[in-house]
Order: structure tokens, then sequence, then C-alpha cells
């Protein structure tokens, strides 16, 4: 996977991607990351890249034809380049796992980091594919939306994790949030490990462990859950979970 950044803070994005996961990716030449300065294509001498906007209102708009530039020097300046351009926009579609899991079926993908108060509206109709938002708030800027896309994308890589079986299992992967993770010391606190995680029975940690996911979706995001998609496995324990708090 090849990521392009537009942006006006490239140390922004590039700092934060030398860390982590992603940044152990980068180094095994797994992910691609290349930033592009829209300020570059500034057409004055201060470097700015905004104005006001026709119309009059509040703020500045970034304008059309340094992001365009920058759009072009990111597809290599070729036509008919398919590479999707992502706007970071609180007017996007939201961003979910089905998406990231969408987004890293392809090689290379373009992301537009918008900034002040938008940007001029032909970049979009020209040069934009999709715009995404994170949620529904509003940020100084497209560089963190960029971030969080660029890191949920980047885990269902293949060799990305190491263990392919991590992506698949975590919250969201599925229906159900993440059940109760574990680990030493046995008791801290007071609190115990559950003893079905040390019986080492590993078909009744799986039916644990999927009880405690529905419990957990049940409780905090119940807008999750889809009934015609459940097993029969399933359904019985949402079911005995709901006679339960009745």
């Amino acid at each position: 996977m090849k990521y392009t950044v537009l942006t006006l803070f490239p140390e922004m994005i590039e700092s934060a991607s030398t860390e982590s996961i992603v940044g152990r990716a980068i180094e095994k030449g797994i992910i691609e990351l290349k930033t592009i300065d829209i300020r570059k294509y500034a057409r004055n001498r201060y470097g700015s890249v905004d104005d006001y906007p026709f119309g009059g209102g509040a703020g500045m708009v970034m304008q059309a034809e340094p992001v365009c530039q920058a759009v072009e020097e990111a597809k290599n300046g070729k036509e008919g380049n398919k590479t999707p351009v992502i706007l970071m926009s609180p007017a996007g579609r939201r961003f979910t796992q089905t998406i990231a899991r969408e987004l890293a079926e392809y090689e290379e993908l373009i992301i537009l980091c918008g900034h002040y108060e938008g940007i001029d509206r032909r970049v979009i109709d020209e040069a934009v594919t999709d715009e995404i938002s994170i949620g529904d708030y509003v940020l100084t800027g497209g560089e963190l939306p960029a971030l969080v896309v660029m890191d949920a994308v980047s885990r269902m890589i293949p060799g990305v994790l190491g263990n392919e079986s991590s992506a698949e299992e975590e919250s969201f992967s599925g229906m159900w949030l993440e059940y109760p993770q574990y680990t030493r010391p046995r008791v801290f606190h007071g609190q115990e490990v559950p003893e079905v995680l040390l019986s080492g029975n590993h078909e009744q940690i799986r039916k644990w462990r999927l009880k405690e996911a529905i419990r957990t979706t049940l409780e905090r995001r119940p807008d999750l859950i889809c009934e015609e998609q459940l097993t029969k496995e399933e359904k019985k324990i949402l079911q005995d979970l709901l006679d339960n708090q009745n």
C-alpha cells in the first residue's frame, strides 16, 4: 500500500507515521508514505494557498489551483490515473471498519487534508473521488483524520500486524465489540481472571468470549446488532442476556 498525503503540514503526517505498527510496516516496505506540501504550489511569495470566499462569510477557503496541482503531482501527471483521491471532510461518509477494509483493497490512496473553512468546491468536483469523516465534530484540519484512516487501513494489509488473525478478531471486524482481555498477574487489586480462561478448554473459552462480546455490544452499542445476520448460537446468547435484563 502506498499513501500519498496532500497537506499543509507534512511534518505532522511524517512524524506520527514513524511510530508503532505503521512505522515498522514502513521500515519493512509493506507500506510506503509520501507527503506533498500544498504550499509549494502557492502563487505568492508568502506561501499562502487560501483566500476569502466569494459571497462573503467567516474564514478562508483553500484555493483550487494549488490543490489541483498537488493532486496532479500525486498522480505523477498521468492522465487516466484511477488512484482514489480521498478528501478528509466533516461532510463525508462516516468512516467504519467496513470502509477501512474496502480501502485496503487498493494498491495506492491519495489523501487530501483540508484546512480553514474548506477547499474550493471545484477541486472536489474535478479531482476528489470520495469524502470521508471520522466523526460528527470539526477539527482544525484533515491531518489527524488522515492518520486515523491510514492506521485503520494499514491494519488490514497482510504482514502489517504480524498475526493475521488479530485484525479479524478485534472490535468492529464483525458485528460484536471485543470481549474482555486479561494477562498476568492472575489477581490484581482483588480482581481475579475469569476461571474459564485458565481452563485450557478452547471451546469453553470461545463460548465465553462470544458471550462477553455480545454482552458488551448489547450494553454499549446495541445499534450495531442486526438480528437477521446472527447465527443460531448468537441468537440464543442474545436472547438469554435480554431475558436476564428483565
